[in-house]
């Protein structure tokens, strides 16, 4: 049995790549483009000796708390927002601004880079009066701190005392007295070298900035006193609840120290809602002691490092934890390139070269996926136990590799390059419910041409950093005359962001200098606006009676408008709600691409609840009915066509500044119509009352990680799905009518649910339940995963579950369980293929 040989026909940009050099072991030489079932009783498959090592610990439980926010400003009350100066009650029509829509940045003026030289009043809206005004976000290291970038004396004193302050008169944001939300600080590096002496410590809610035109490095003397270069996980709180940090646009360097001490230019154990990005890691060539990047000091869940580059060193990542995606790495004469010691890892567009081991993934118990890299001058590029089941499963999807590619125990079973996919672990085909475990099998896995780029690989797109524009060509939306926002958590700035937004639409970036933005009607995003925060500490936040009807659900934020051809951008901005609002659907995007890209999100997340500035904090704290806190976080209408990357979609399962317990019953995740192109790299939605995915009616939709995690309060002891939105569910939502009346488990939020759907490549999805009724559980914590239904042409690869019965259902029907596929943290899905 196979797929149809209609099914089969290549996409077109493969097809002059056909005499490629792989080869698999005699006695498992599948046809080249083609699913072959093997016998499912061959004594010889399922058989593997080699014992596996779990990480994350099988019994882990997440237990986190909140950090003290006792400066706190309890006068603040955003859901009764005061109006602007220049509030109208009248109805809102906004054109898109006269002028050319297509102008572009000159590319000429001051070679600095804009964000060091444009105007920063950036504020933490909710610290008490006479701190707030002595609070400052930004923070030049050199002209505010005095800090040396000519690498001739130690810069480490000047870095730390800028990553430390608090307000002038107040605590230092090392005491933990501002939360998780409150001490927002961007730390920024001007282009040079900065020499250090002992290692710098970051804490929760800093953010280290370099000037991407000129990289400044950060580099360790060679007499370094500390083992770290960076330690970016804020030592006074778990892994877990590491929010907030980021680095990006840095060079850091070892190849002063001593090769062959042991040296760490990075710990990164931190999760979500976290930015790796455009970071080089420099180490001496040949070094057996020096790593670049660990997750050595905690437990932590983190979603995607991206674009980073290792040259030499003995390891360029020793990664233990839940899940990754690894987007665009470079591993440059780097002796191993990465030890992967987590549940489910996907690798996306990599390059190794010039190593002894490209991917040491024998600690990976779940599933790793390599997606469109390359591994050449490698000894071997994958290194892996056989656990005999769904444990260690592997998953190749248009790789090239000069060498040995797949080594399991002491066998290679695999050499070559392999342009087409290739799947080691347990496989479904269409409309069968007979598990067959593939000890290396080759198939085709047909990508439609929306989705890739110029050759046959995914289109993917570094975030933007619009080094290009001058400070000219920046607009600081709380700077400009006539049209007064302020971003203080308590004033109306929606009627002035939408004017603002329009008069400058196609020419200038718009800069929201950190703070929370409230807003009590809808932001309209037209073609050509760009716009950019102070990661993590920018908020845009919904307030207010519009926001309230949930049979009538309205946008907080609107990109475009349905039929919209153009561009639209946003990075590192968050997005959350000052009020319970069972109407608000925080973010709908109507807009397609022109070209690929040029509609998207970058380190932008959603946050409901769990935090000082919303009600939803203090008055969620019993049953789920009282606190329906957002209609839905994310809706690709359409005509759409949008990428996404480090995205979280987050109701909040604990308090991040105090210790109000949480139970919030938003609705909906990401719900995906767009049939045009949609990418979805490292994207998170976790704890949603209906569903965490929902892909109805969509086409051509590519993804590389879905992260997510079922609503804590969901479960036997409380309501049962569709609860509590039972009277407003809409056509597109799950019915749960496949459910007995009273059966908890059955009546939980699904993780996916995909109807009436067709080229959906989906890889690396996983989902965790740790709880029914906010209390522990023991065994089976959900009934269902995913449901697939009245679709064709759906893939997924490396599917990953945790204390979940059934993983797949089709039309109702029990495909795959999880103790059929018991591996990594509960059940482990190779390759899951629907109507192919």
């Amino acid at each position: 049995m196979a797929f149809s040989r209609a099914s089969l026909r290549l996409y077109t940009s493969v097809l002059g790549l056909l005499l490629c050099s792989s080869h698999v072991l005699a006695s498992e030489a599948d046809q080249p483009h083609d699913w072959t079932i093997h016998n499912p009783h061959d004594p010889h498959e399922g058989h593997g000796k080699t014992s596996i090592k779990y990480f994350p610990p099988l019994d882990y439980v997440p237990h986190p708390v909140g950090i003290p926010y006792t400066v706190q400003d309890h006068s603040k009350r955003p859901w009764e927002t005061k109006p602007s100066s220049q509030d109208s009650e009248n109805h809102r029509t906004l054109m898109v601004a006269d002028g050319d829509a297509q102008c572009s940045p000159s590319g000429q003026g001051s070679n600095k880079y804009w964000y060091e030289e444009i105007e920063h009043n950036g504020e933490s809206s909710f610290l008490q009066g006479q701190f707030k005004d002595q609070y400052t976000v930004f923070r030049n290291v050199v002209t505010d701190y005095g800090a040396d970038n000519t690498g001739s004396v130690d810069a480490r004193a000047a870095i730390q005392a800028a990553i430390d302050a608090g307000p002038k008169n107040g605590p230092s944001r090392n005491s933990h007295s501002m939360g998780s939300t409150g001490q927002p600080a961007i730390v920024y590096l001007p282009g040079g070298t900065y020499l250090l002496e002992t290692g710098l410590q970051l804490y929760i809610g800093t953010v280290i900035v370099g000037d991407p035109k000129n990289p400044p490095v950060l580099k360790a003397n060679n007499d370094f006193g500390t083992d770290h270069i960076v330690y970016s996980k804020d030592p006074n709180f778990g892994g877990t609840i590491n929010f907030y940090i980021g680095i990006k646009n840095v060079v850091i360097d070892s190849t002063s120290v001593d090769p062959n001490r042991r040296m760490v230019l990075l710990d990164w154990t931190v999760s979500q809602a976290t930015q790796l990005t455009n970071v080089v890691f420099r180490m001496p060539q040949g070094a057996e002691g020096h790593v670049g990047m660990t997750t050595e000091f905690d437990y932590n869940s983190n979603i995607i490092l991206n674009d980073l580059v290792f040259q030499g060193g003995n390891i360029g990542m020793s990664l233990a934890g839940q899940q990754w995606v690894l987007k665009g790495l470079q591993f440059q004469g780097t002796k191993t390139g990465v030890v992967t010691g987590g549940t489910d890892i996907v690798f996306l567009g990599c390059k190794f070269e010039n190593g002894a081991l490209g991917i040491d993934a024998s600690g990976t118990s779940g599933s790793l996926t390599v997606i469109d890299s390359t591994a050449n001058g490698l000894e071997n590029f994958i290194v892996s136990g056989d656990s005999g089941n769904a444990a260690n499963s592997i998953i190749l999807d248009n790789v090239q590799c000069s060498g040995s590619t797949v080594k399991l125990g002491d066998d290679v079973v695999l050499t070559g390059s392999v342009w087409q996919t290739w799947v080691h672990g347990n496989l479904y085909y269409p409309g069968d419910p007979t598990k067959y475990h593939a000890k290396g099998r080759t198939g085709s896995t047909i990508r439609t041409a929306a989705l890739v780029s110029g050759s046959s690989n995914y289109f993917t797109m570094k975030p933007p950093t619009y080094e290009q524009y001058t400070a000219e060509q920046v607009i600081n939306i709380k700077s400009v005359e006539g049209a007064p926002v302020y971003g203080d958590g308590s004033t109306d700035d929606t009627d002035n962001i939408n004017k603002i937004l329009t008069m400058h639409a196609g020419c200038k970036l718009i800069y929201f200098p950190a703070g929370t933005y409230i807003v009590t009607d809808t932001i309209i995003i037209p073609d050509g606006t760009r716009i950019i925060g102070d990661a993590f500490g920018s908020a845009i936040s919904g307030a207010g009676h519009k926001f309230m009807d949930e049979h009538s659900p309205r946008a907080m934020i609107r990109v475009g408008y349905p039929g919209d051809t153009g561009l639209a951008q946003i990075s590192d901005m968050l997005l959350t709600v000052a009020d319970v609002l069972p109407g608000c659907k925080m973010v709908e995007i109507n807009m397609a691409s022109k070209s690929p890209g040029d509609v998207g999100m970058w380190n932008t997340h959603f946050r409901i609840g769990g935090a000082v500035g919303s009600q939803v904090q203090s008055k969620c704290t019993s049953t789920p009915d009282i606190c329906k806190a957002a209609w839905g976080l994310l809706h690709l209408t359409s005509s759409s066509s949008a990428y996404l990357e480090n995205v979280w979609g987050w109701a909040a399962d604990h308090d991040l500044d105090g210790q109000n317990p949480q139970t919030i019953a938003t609705g909906r995740g990401l719900l995906v119509e767009a049939t045009k192109g949609t990418w979805l790299v490292g994207t998170g939605f976790e704890h949603h009352a209906l569903y965490q995915y929902n892909f109805n009616r969509a086409e051509n939709v590519f993804s590389a990680m879905q992260q997510s995690e079922s609503a804590y309060w969901q479960g036997p002891g409380n309501a049962l799905a569709p609860q509590p939105w039972e009277n407003s569910l809409t056509s597109l939502d799950p019915q749960f009518k496949h459910c007995a009346a009273g059966d908890a488990l059955c009546r939980m939020g699904f993780f996916e649910v995909i109807t009436s759907s067709k080229n959906l490549f989906l890889y690396g999805g996983c989902n965790w339940v740790f709880f029914n009724n906010n209390g522990g559980c023991d065994g089976k914590c959900q009934q269902n995963a995913i449901q697939v239904s009245d679709s064709r042409q759906v893939y997924l690869y490396g599917t990953n579950t945790k204390s979940t019965e059934n993983m797949v259902l089709e039309e109702g029907r029990v495909i795959a369980k999880e103790d059929t596929n018991a591996g990594g943290w509960g059940g482990v899905i190779a390759a899951y293929l629907y109507n192919v």
